[in-house]
């Protein structure tokens, strides 16, 4: 699981603890441990959302300033399913 450069900060210190992805499919798993700087992202759950699921608030605690700034990360590839992803950071 890959982070944008200004989200990896935040996330190691334990300020961000989720993820909106846009993909055609999961690639990621609940339990799933994936590297990020000296330590690993947890997974820790996994679901499908709508867009209209993604409030300002979910966009925040993603990381972003608000959902436009979120949808302008998420939206790329060919991706349609919208999946919510939570986390847990181990250094």
């Amino acid at each position: 699981m890959q982070f944008t450069k200004r989200l990896r900060e935040p996330i190691q210190r334990g300020e961000v603890t989720c993820s909106v992805r846009i993909w055609r499919s999961p690639c990621v798993r609940p339990g799933g441990e994936y590297r990020l700087g000296e330590g690993v992202v947890h997974v820790t759950s996994i679901r499908e959302i709508s867009l209209g699921d993604i409030t300002p608030e979910l966009a925040r605690r993603s990381g972003f300033a608000g959902v436009v700034d979120l949808l302008k990360v998420a939206r790329h590839g060919s991706g349609e399913r919208v999946y919510l992803v939570e986390f847990e950071y181990r250094g």
